[in-house]
């Protein structure tokens, strides 16, 4: 069984950063793909970044690119978004998973609670 534990979220102005974490627990981190997802209120839950083990990123969803990094650290099997230039369009639950690159999609069922970033105009 895989624990995902996201913080860092928040409310910010649009133009603000901030950096999600995600901390994991019970799989072995440093082997999986990682990537964070968002849903927003009435929408589909949607790929945002990934990371493969070694340090690469995947390609970024169009609307983050250039904003949004990706990154990782194995030895503390922690996950990071850092976001910065936020718009309103970015608020959204943000949830951490390892990823299938094949699909881009979530690998495990099990899900965090989210962490909510909330972005004012």
């Amino acid at each position: 069984q895989v624990q995902l534990v996201e913080s860092g979220g928040g409310l910010v102005q649009a133009g603000g950063s901030l950096r999600l974490s995600c901390a994991t627990s019970g799989r072995p981190f440093s082997t999986y793909t990682m990537g964070w997802f968002r849903q927003a209120p009435g929408k589909e839950r949607e790929f945002v970044a990934a990371i493969t083990w070694r340090g690469g990123t995947l390609p970024y969803q169009d609307s983050v690119k250039g904003r949004f990094t990706i990154s990782r650290d194995n030895a503390k099997n922690t996950l990071y978004l850092q976001m910065n230039n936020l718009k309103p369009e970015d608020t959204a639950v943000y949830y951490c998973n390892a990823v299938n690159i094949a699909t881009m999609q979530p690998l495990f069922d099990s899900w965090g609670q989210g962490t909510q970033v909330t972005v004012s105009s």
